[in-house]
């Protein structure tokens, strides 16, 4: 078996190998295809990780407001929905079924729709954590803050939030990198994200191999870097005394 890696070489139109391998003058080689593919990998999950933090930072705290039974039960019932359907299935129902109920979601991209289903389904999980986060704090903390004379908003502003983020960190550095590997699921919506362009480009040059190992390294590099990015945050955000040792006894 030989592999030939001139294949991202070649001019998506007539297969002929590109000087450079870069296309000129509209001319688009499957190296600028992959590139693109992996521009719209990482724009899907930036913006569905922005809006997964945004509302799962918010149903997580609402769900330990205390003496707000109906608020807490709504954030439960949001993570329950969301948690429990397959992102596959909540992609094609944002996809296909909302727009006949909804007739304005008609004129939005498929590129939105995907974001707003990532976006959901990861706020489920993350609101899950916050809430952990948050309950794992001492109770002194929650009576201080009202001590101090801080509103209920001042409390989790000040106090508990900025801590239980702390807490948090490792389990969204997953979350974050799981966000770019459910990103995949684009491609059932024709989003012209890594996925696609591997299986079209596969099916087109006949060089499987080649396009799916370049395709798996990009989504690895993507990951490391999130990785990395989370892990200097999580050492500048560190706070002394409350660093959980490891399984094997010895603490960071």
């Amino acid at each position: 078996m030989s592999w030939d890696w001139q294949v991202f070489c070649q001019d998506t139109m007539d297969r002929e190998v590109v000087q450079g391998c870069f296309g000129k003058g509209g001319d688009i080689t499957y190296l600028d295809w992959m590139l693109s593919a992996w521009g719209w990998t990482v724009s899907v999950s930036l913006l569905a990780l922005v809006l997964a933090l945004v509302l799962g930072s918010l149903i997580g705290t609402l769900r330990t407001l205390e003496g707000r039974p109906m608020i807490v039960r709504l954030g439960n019932a949001w993570v329950e929905l969301f948690r429990n359907i397959p992102l596959l299935v909540q992609i094609f129902l944002w996809y296909h079924v909302l727009p006949s109920l909804f007739p304005v979601l008609k004129g939005v991209p498929g590129f939105a729709l995907v974001v707003l289903a990532l976006g959901f389904f990861t706020s489920a999980r993350i609101a899950e954590q916050v809430r952990s986060g948050i309950q794992a704090l001492p109770r002194g903390q929650r009576y201080a803050g009202m001590a101090m004379g801080f509103t209920t908003f001042q409390t989790y502003r000040y106090v508990l939030l900025p801590m239980a983020f702390r807490i948090i960190i490792p389990p969204l550095t997953s979350e974050t990198m799981n966000i770019f590997k459910n990103s995949s699921v684009a491609f059932a919506v024709s989003v012209a994200e890594l996925t696609m362009f591997a299986m079209q480009a596969q099916e087109e040059t006949s060089r499987g191999i080649e396009v799916y190992l370049a395709v798996t390294t990009l989504y690895i590099i993507s990951a490391f870097a999130i990785n990395r990015i989370m892990a200097f945050i999580e050492k500048r955000a560190r706070i002394p005394g409350m660093v959980v040792a490891s399984p094997a006894g010895g603490g960071h």
